[in-house]
Parts: structure tokens; C-alpha cells; sequence
């Protein structure tokens, strides 16, 4: 798992996170961690189907109110429902040009 997780850190450009299980939800919780401390500055967004992570959200907001996050951590990751619009907001985080035509995805 570290060495799958390694891998992915090395070659990716972005994080987006689908809905999905507890693997899921540790890779997210590890990249937005490494992205806090400095280790990587690549964009982490967050698919939010349907509200599937509607109530990981309301968690979050609670730590922030209980004071174990901060807006700032918060603000590391990019949240959306909308598939298209997420994409074209990670890659142009990651500095690349937006393509003319992302419809298809």
C-alpha cells in the first residue's frame, strides 16, 4: 500500500477523490495531510456526487468549529458536484492550459 501510495504521489499532477470507501477517504485524509505540512503543492479536489460526502463535510466544518481545523486547511481542498467543473478548476491549480472543449469527459 505505502509503495502503491508512493507511486501515485510521485506521478500525479492533481488528487480528485470519487466517491468510494474507507481506502478512499485514507488516500484523501494522507494527501490533504502531506498538503498541510508541505510535502506537495498539487491541487486535492473532492467529487461530491449526489451529496455523498455531504456528511464528511459537516464533520469537517465541525472540527473547524471546535477548533481542530482551520479555514486555511479547509481551503486546501476544492469541492464540487459537478464532474466538469471540478476537473477544468484542478487543472488549471495545476498550472496547465484548459483545454477549448471538456464536454466530453
Amino acid at each position: 500500500m505505502h509503495e502503491r501510495k508512493q507511486m501515485m504521489a510521485e506521478r500525479a499532477d492533481v488528487f480528485l477523490a470519487l466517491p468510494g470507501g474507507i481506502g478512499t477517504f485514507e488516500e484523501l485524509f494522507e494527501v490533504w495531510t502531506w498538503r498541510q505540512l508541505g510535502y506537495h503543492d498539487k491541487p486535492i479536489g473532492l467529487l461530491n456526487t449526489s451529496g455523498y460526502y455531504d456528511g464528511l463535510l459537516q464533520f469537517t466544518q465541525n472540527s473547524v468549529t471546535q477548533g481542530f481545523l482551520s479555514d486555511w486547511q479547509m481551503d486546501l481542498i476544492r469541492i464540487s458536484s459537478d464532474p466538469v467543473a471540478l476537473l477544468e478548476e484542478l487543472v488549471q491549480a495545476a498550472g496547465f492550459a484548459p483545454r477549448a472543449n471538456v464536454e466530453g469527459l
